[in-house]
């Protein structure tokens, strides 16, 4: 098959966004292989807020905080590092010039780059609207995670993104049980889902021997809210003052859950050192240092900092959510430790009368990690170094290309 010609979409900014990274990383893996790429995302509007050009693809914009769009990207977590609006406020003149907008830019796009095949990320209302807007083009769109959550939670788009996203030429899953998830929210036929996976950065991500553990090191890598577990992670650090560790958390947010949460690491004191929004280069330092690296989140697809801590050599303690016994349950415990939630109160929010419990377990799991870090500061597990080489950029990138190709030959056959 000759080098083909890629669309992509996000509604996000790319520079601030998991997603986003995973959308650079495909169209680098993408432009290795000698295909073309043009990016769309949304942006703040100003020249200041537009993301570094990519090396690896065209990029064209839609700007919001502008005269037609008057309101901040939305995001597809409530909280995300950056000014943000919400989905579930996306109705009436507000989604009607959304719809509009991107509308404009995508046939812009397809005119002017004619591409073979769109590919687009979140399950959601621009995937919806790529689809309909181009039912004779091939169309990929990748689930996330963080989309099937704001599906829940905003039922007056719930018609919309399900009659249109079910008929997209195939959708890439990062774990079997998202899948299952996609086919039981979305009626999406599950021959038509492949799980693919996400993965990390191998030429930055690398593991060197860490340092013998005087403190140890423990790290957080990700948005400072509540769904992602920061509470619970800090009010778990200040019962354990007599043991030796210190914080790093690297990652920014926004308005009273970012306030709130700095307001109990500054309680802290100088065991907590916020670095704020990083760099892929500076995260893969501190992962370098770390011995320990925590994700006690209620809610996620599938965190990649989480492929980039275990290839860069940390201890990992994450919470037990969908699809990751499937992934990370091979490893030793001593590795990576997955601690099991109970019944959520919401789809990212605990039951109060749960959180003693929670705290409970944390503190076990990581007095259990630093004592194995006195023991040794470097893990010697072939399970865990398997699962990190199965998620580097150009294995994942493998199977997003068969689902390419799987794509336009069904289209192909069908039209």
């Amino acid at each position: 098959m000759k080098p083909l010609r890629i669309l992509h979409v996000l509604g996000q900014r790319p520079e601030m966004t998991g997603s986003g990274i995973y959308l650079e990383a495909i169209t680098k893996e993408s432009h290795k292989r000698g295909f073309a790429n043009f990016r769309i995302a949304g942006v703040p509007a100003g020249r200041h807020h537009r993301p570094k050009e990519s090396p690896y693809a065209e990029s064209a914009y839609v700007f919001f905080e502008s005269e037609e769009l008057n309101f901040p990207v939305p995001g597809m977590s409530d909280v995300m590092p950056y000014t943000s609006s919400l989905f579930r406020d996306l109705k009436g003149k507000r989604l009607a010039a959304y719809q509009s907008a991107f509308t404009r830019a995508l046939q812009s796009a397809v005119d002017r780059f004619d591409p073979n095949l769109i590919h687009t990320n979140h399950l959601f209302v621009l995937s919806a609207l790529v689809r309909k807007l181009f039912p004779e083009m091939p169309v990929v769109a990748t689930c996330h995670g963080t989309e099937l959550r704001q599906y829940t939670n905003c039922p007056h788009l719930r018609s919309f993104v399900k009659a249109h996203c079910r008929r997209l030429d195939r959708v890439i899953a990062l774990t079997a049980d998202q899948k299952t998830d996609i086919v039981r929210l979305l009626d999406i036929p599950p021959e038509k889902i492949a799980v693919a996976g996400g993965g990390y950065d191998s030429t930055i991500f690398t593991r060197t021997r860490k340092s013998p553990a005087g403190t140890v090191q423990i790290l957080y890598a990700g948005k400072i809210n509540r769904s992602k577990g920061v509470p619970w992670l800090l009010r778990t650090l200040s019962t354990m003052m007599d043991q030796d560790w210190h914080l790093h958390m690297a990652g920014g947010g926004s308005g009273p859950e970012f306030d709130a949460c700095m307001e109990l690491a500054g309680q802290l004191g100088s065991r907590v050192t916020h670095h704020g929004y990083v760099s892929h280069g500076r995260l893969a330092k501190l992962m370098k240092t770390a011995h320990v690296q925590v994700l006690p989140s209620f809610f996620e697809g599938l965190p990649l900092v989480l492929f980039e801590g275990l290839a860069s050599g940390c201890r990992i303690i994450t919470t037990d959510l969908s699809g990751f016994t499937e992934i990370f349950g091979s490893a030793r415990k001593e590795t990576v430790d997955l601690i099991a939630l109970p019944p959520l109160e919401t789809v990212d929010s605990p039951r109060t009368d749960d959180e003693a419990a929670l705290e409970a377990a944390l503190r076990n799991s990581l007095t259990d990690m630093i004592d194995a870090v006195k023991r040794s500061p470097d893990w010697d597990d072939p399970n865990a170094e398997r699962i990190a080489s199965r998620y580097t950029w150009p294995r994942v990138f493998e199977r997003i290309t068969a689902v390419y190709h799987a794509a336009i030959e069904e289209h192909d056959a069908t039209v």
